[in-house]
């Protein structure tokens, strides 16, 4: 985890496979997930060191549909037989309340790395675990089965504000090849993942094809119905804003932006839903 803390940077998160199979501790390779199994427990060791999820694909499965239970909490599958060594590590993890680290696939052996997380409750009737991402969900676990509908709300942001946000913004990125879709800008760092329906709304799931890589100040613009995308894929500036005199960034960051295309990803199943796309346009519409 300390190792982490130095590898991860705002700039570059994210972490190959390879160099998590080729790490060395105290001179020793000692890879941090299995080469063949979603769950590594080291040789030797009681309870498992981390838990995989691999990368698929918005088209091949609707995102996060299993993961979150009703309670709030995110759930982790069993790795076939119940009895198998790494379930076993699972629980002794749970049992000795020790932390894990879980690597989240953003796209063909690439990861986003969670952690510390850590095993809450084990729950063999449905070949799973549920799986707190820090301390509050830890204390809130230990009154799982008389949550109010409050905590279950709060025990849901956080999983939500913890892994599916920024699990989004990468896939989102990665899929945009690290640019604005509108500015074309490159800098990672200054870079967000814009839903094209807005989260709150409960159709605005966190999926990359309702999600444009936006630099921070197109992605306010485009929250705030500064600008809008029709259904097109060209941007429209609202008319008072093309109207207005003002500075370099106005004339050059905004008002120059109407009527340009966006980029779209390479693959076609993360490109924006035009159903999304024509829905927020209208919403654009509206308000201006």
């Amino acid at each position: 985890m300390d190792w982490l803390d130095h590898r991860s940077t705002p700039e570059n998160p994210v972490v190959q496979r390879q160099e998590l199979l080729d790490f060395v501790f105290e001179g020793q390779r000692f890879p941090l997930i299995d080469n063949q199994l979603g769950i590594r427990k080291p040789s030797g060791w009681t309870a498992a060191l981390s838990i995989l999820t691999t990368y698929t694909s918005d088209g091949a499965r609707a995102p996060y549909e299993d993961a979150l239970g009703a309670d709030g909490f995110l759930r982790y599958k069993y790795q076939g037989n119940p009895q198998h060594y790494t379930n076993k590590g699972l629980r002794e993890a749970h049992a000795l309340k020790v932390p894990l680290i879980w690597f989240f696939g953003v796209r063909p052996g690439v990861y986003l790395p969670f952690y510390p997380v850590w095993i809450i409750a084990d729950e063999p009737h449905l070949s799973q675990v549920a799986v707190g991402l820090d301390q509050s969900q830890v204390t809130l676990a230990h009154d799982a089965a008389s949550l109010s509908p409050l905590e279950r709300r709060y025990s849901e942001r956080i999983s939500r504000q913890r892994l599916h946000q920024p699990l989004f913004r990468q896939r989102v990125i990665y899929a945009y090849d690290s640019s604005c879709a509108m500015c074309r800008l490159r800098h990672i760092s200054l870079l967000d993942a814009a839903h094209i329906v807005p989260d709150r709304d409960e159709r605005g799931i966190p999926a990359v094809s309702n999600g444009l890589a936006l630099c921070k100040i197109h992605h306010a613009a485009y929250d705030e119905n500064i600008l809008g995308i029709r259904p097109d894929l060209t941007i429209q500036v609202r008319s008072d804003i093309l109207q207005e005199v003002d500075g370099p960034m106005l004339q050059h960051g905004l008002q120059a932006m109407n009527n340009a295309r966006i980029a779209l990803p390479r693959r076609r199943v993360d490109r924006p839903n035009m159903e999304a796309i024509e829905e927020r346009y209208e919403r654009f519409r509206a308000a201006g």
